[in-house]
């Protein structure tokens, strides 16, 4: 079974432990955790964290699947969401650990790859209205990188900025829109983030 498939199938579990089974709750559990165990070691390495440590992420990974399970939208692909709540418990457990942390771009842009698949034309006046609510210059970043197509680099020279503020503003953005998106009007930023 291909990659694909295998996703629709936990999608489709997942809907219906949404709708009260708890038996296709069960099965969704056994069948992601080894994938969630695989992608918490691959982006360990990646980040050259120990290992070991990462089925720490992968039980907070499974306990906030569990507790956000109702946050995750049945009409859209489960993989984008479940990469994010795994890049997410990952970069905590970092931080916790006194390690810093650069997500790379490539990451972000999967799961906006992911998520464009299954946009409809309602989709994209909505995230046109979530990309007005953003502030220059992180809605002209977002709109030059995710809907343009340009790089870091050429954007960081387009705006004059380096390509580290290119990155921190765009990660900053894509926060905002999730808390946009998942209706959290009141979003603000953190100590240090600019509005």
């Amino acid at each position: 079974m291909n990659y694909s498939a295998r996703e629709e199938e936990w999608a489709d579990w997942m809907r219906r432990a949404l709708d009260g089974d708890a038996q296709a709750y069960q099965r969704f559990l056994l069948a992601v955790t080894p994938h969630l165990r695989a992608m918490a070691r691959r982006r360990f390495e990646q980040f050259g964290a120990p290992t070991n440590e990462a089925e720490d992420v992968v039980q907070e990974v499974l306990l906030a699947v569990h507790l956000k399970r109702g946050t995750w939208d049945p009409a859209r692909p489960i993989g984008p969401w479940l990469s994010a709540i795994v890049r997410n418990k990952l970069i905590d457990s970092l931080r916790r650990r006194g390690r810093h942390v650069n997500v790379p771009i490539e990451d972000v842009m999967e799961t906006i790859a992911g998520h464009e698949q299954a946009d409809d034309a309602m989709d994209r006046l909505d995230a046109i209205h979530l990309l007005d609510r953003l502030k220059d210059p992180q809605r002209d970043i977002v709109r030059s990188i995710s809907i343009g197509g340009a790089g870091i680099r050429e954007t960081a020279e387009r705006l004059r900025m380096s390509e580290g503020a290119v990155r921190v503003a765009l990660h900053r953005a894509l926060k905002k829109l999730a808390a946009f998106y998942r209706g959290e009007t009141d979003y603000r930023s953190g100590p240090g983030e600019d509005e």
